[in-house]
């Protein structure tokens, strides 16, 4: 009778839940998948240790039964791969993909029609994730119930922004306990007592709306997708596949920097031809709009004219830079331009900007025409005028255009199928086709985008090369004078929290510290005690190589660099594309120190080496081997560094430049104040 009760207690208990696993290629990492109790779960253990507990999968729709209970789960197929693929640009020209697969099917017991598969892909540094969904008809989801179940959450500390909020991605971060986190946007950084560290992001984000992580119980947190306008979340017409869902996981904070998971999850290119994809340097008509010394619209103050343009692109020409930007050229921007979006003209261009003249001189000094589409969220009036605003600058040699969309982030407007004006977030499904629309529609004209006030980075570049940057965070517009500055942690904590997500088009570069502040600079003014950069010299110098972005701005005035001809050099010198990248050193919001190996092109020879290190609130020294050096050669050193009397509030100028005979045998110890940095160019001799 005993055996009886004890085997009756076995069939019903959850132990006959059906579990398939694999591991990561280096066996580190372990994930299983289950039917548990009829719900579709999964879970990952790093080395032999639980990092997410058992997360729920599913869907609920509206007009169709919901994916989230009654389940069996049965393996379909399992592989390995181990393959390279090349980028046309990048921080790393050769790129490993060497994963694991399994793919399973997650189907009702009592309707196996009412399935969905899971793929999922287990490198040695992460996982990624994407449900395939065979469906017929419509389904609009207004639920996914991907979970993320943080094992021990009391026991981490999380880097976060808010998500579908008013200013998109461009918030400070904050650094709270785990558990304290609501709504938070990804790349999602965790810090764990033990060293460990955690991020969760998205890869391949295509028709489908941006996911955000929301706080369902301590340390579980559940996929928030974006709201279209009308409440759902994502409309699909037959069967359909989701972005992948990933995460990251290392030993620290490094880990997570030189991890390429979100790019290898992306499809191969589009674009069969990728030679008129050009990375390079640029300066532009832009910051002295920021700090007042001229005006986006027209007028005695206006940046963009013909006079100013060409001043621009002299100064370009003479110092290496590959192009000029200029914002403010066309009609659109008097009055509240931001509220006013359906008054912008791609086309006409105001009548003290010239451009066929501006393009003609351009041509002449080896200089591109970098152009502008400023929408204020204006999305319907943006695409009723694309093809012609392409058109118009593939006439002038334009290559590459900066596009803005300066709104709040839920205020995009986009007229629906009926005609009537929508408001759609940032990263709904609407706006997110919207920026592959334009990407894909620049690249018939040979136009490379530049997106600003985007949607966040999920990898897409690889596909289509020409999305060369974005930027997607809070960047360094905000030190003008007229919100609160970024403060000294803001950029290390960047890379490794929004830089786990691609390229960034910071704008760093800012040689002038003593404009004044800007009355009355909006609500944010007078919460600092200094409106300008929170950083040293050499601090500016470390961010073209801390923060990558294939196109790298100048941001400050021509006649500011010429101050400081010495500090200049370095950001002559510096390239934008890389065979290799490797952030060497670094803690989330602290310090880091990244070195990169110039790719071999135009006039780099791929023989030198570029390290750039800052800091944050606290001043530290370096120890930096030089492993990463060819053993087999010699070096100079050109180092630039904050001087003994550095200080980011007083001195903020204080630099020593130097240079020293080095190989791959020596190490460099480098102090850095508080708020500083300093940036080497190793050049082989």
């Amino acid at each position: 009778m005993r055996l009886v009760i004890m085997l009756c207690v076995l069939l019903s208990s959850p132990l006959l839940a059906k579990d398939i696993s694999v591991s990561s290629p280096d066996k580190r990492l372990n994930l299983a998948v289950s039917d548990q109790n009829g719900i579709a779960t999964y879970r990952l253990d790093k080395a032999g240790n639980s990092l997410i507990r058992d997360s729920k999968l599913g869907f609920t729709f509206r007009d169709a039964p919901p994916l989230y209970k009654d389940f069996t789960v049965s393996e379909i197929s399992r592989s390995s791969h181990d393959s390279s693929w090349q980028q046309p640009w990048g921080e790393q020209q050769t790129i490993r993909d060497q994963h694991n697969e399994l793919l399973v099917r997650f189907a009702q017991k009592d309707n196996p029609s009412q399935q969905f598969t899971v793929r999922f892909r287990l490198f040695n540094d992460g996982i990624g994730f994407r449900y395939e969904v065979p469906a017929e008809g419509q389904r609009i989801i207004t639920r996914e119930l991907t979970e993320f179940a943080l094992a021990d959450s009391h026991k981490a500390t999380a880097f976060w922004i808010p998500a579908q909020n008013r200013d998109r991605q461009e918030y400070l971060y904050h650094n709270t306990p785990l558990q304290d986190v609501a709504l938070a946007q990804t790349p999602f950084t965790v810090v764990y007592e033990n060293g460990t560290h955690v991020a969760i992001h998205e890869a391949a984000l295509v028709d489908y709306a941006g996911m955000s992580l929301k706080r369902y119980q301590l340390g579980t947190f559940i996929a928030e997708l974006a709201p279209r306008s009308d409440g759902s979340k994502v409309h699909k017409s037959g069967s359909f596949i989701t972005p992948w869902r990933t995460i990251t996981v290392a030993d620290d904070a490094p880990g997570l920097a030189n991890s390429f998971i979100g790019l290898n999850l992306n499809e191969p290119a589009e674009l069969s031809d990728t030679s008129w994809i050009m990375p390079g340097k640029y300066i532009g008509i832009w910051w002295c709009m920021h700090i007042t010394k001229c005006t986006w619209g027209s007028g005695p103050k206006h940046g963009a004219t013909t006079k100013r343009t060409i001043d621009y692109m002299q100064f370009a020409s003479e110092h290496g830079f590959d192009g000029v930007l200029v914002e403010g050229w066309n009609v659109g921007w008097d009055g509240n331009w931001i509220a006013n979006s359906e008054l912008f003209s791609f086309t006409q261009p105001y009548e003290d900007f010239d451009i066929a003249a501006i393009s003609q001189f351009g041509k002449q000094h080896g200089v591109r025409l970098i152009g502008h589409h400023e929408t204020s969220g204006g999305i319907t009036n943006y695409e009723e005028q694309m093809q012609e605003a392409f058109a118009f600058y593939q006439r002038y040699g334009v290559t590459q255009v900066k596009t803005g969309y300066v709104a709040f982030g839920q205020n995009l407007k986009q007229k629906d199928a009926q005609g009537v004006m929508r408001y759609e977030f940032t990263d709904s499904q609407p706006v997110v086709n919207h920026f592959l629309h334009n990407v894909k529609t620049a690249a018939n004209y040979q136009i490379s985008i530049n997106t600003h006030e985007a949607v966040k980075d999920t990898g897409l570049r690889r596909t289509y090369p020409n999305w060369i940057s974005r930027e997607s965070a809070r960047g360094q517009e905000y030190n003008a004078g007229w919100a609160t500055p970024n403060p000294p942690n803001h950029l290390p904590t960047l890379v490794f929290t929004r830089m786990l997500a691609g390229p960034m088009d910071f704008t760093p570069g800012i040689f002038d510290f003593d404009y004044p502040p800007i009355p009355p600079g909006g609500e944010e003014f007078g919460l600092s005690d200094i409106m300008r950069p929170h950083s040293t010299l050499a601090k500016q110098l470390a961010e073209y190589v801390v923060i990558y972005s294939p196109i790298q701005m100048a941001a400050d005035l021509p006649e500011n660099y010429l101050k400081h001809p010495r500090a200049f050099q370095f950001i002559k010198d510096v390239p934008t594309d890389w065979q290799t990248s490797q952030v060497l050193q670094g803690e989330v919001g602290e310090f880091v120190v990244t070195a990169r190996q110039e790719k071999r092109h135009r006039h780099y020879s791929g023989n030198d080496w570029y390290v750039g290190a800052l800091t944050g609130e606290a001043a530290r020294t370096i120890t930096l081997p030089l492993t990463f050096l060819d053993a087999t050669q010699r070096y100079e050193a050109q180092i630039y560094r904050d001087g003994e009397q550095a200080d980011w509030r007083a001195n903020p100028y204080a630099m020593i430049i130097e240079t020293k005979t080095v190989t791959a045998k020596d190490v460099l110890t480098l102090p850095i104040a508080a708020a500083g940095g300093f940036a080497i160019r190793f050049k082989q001799l």
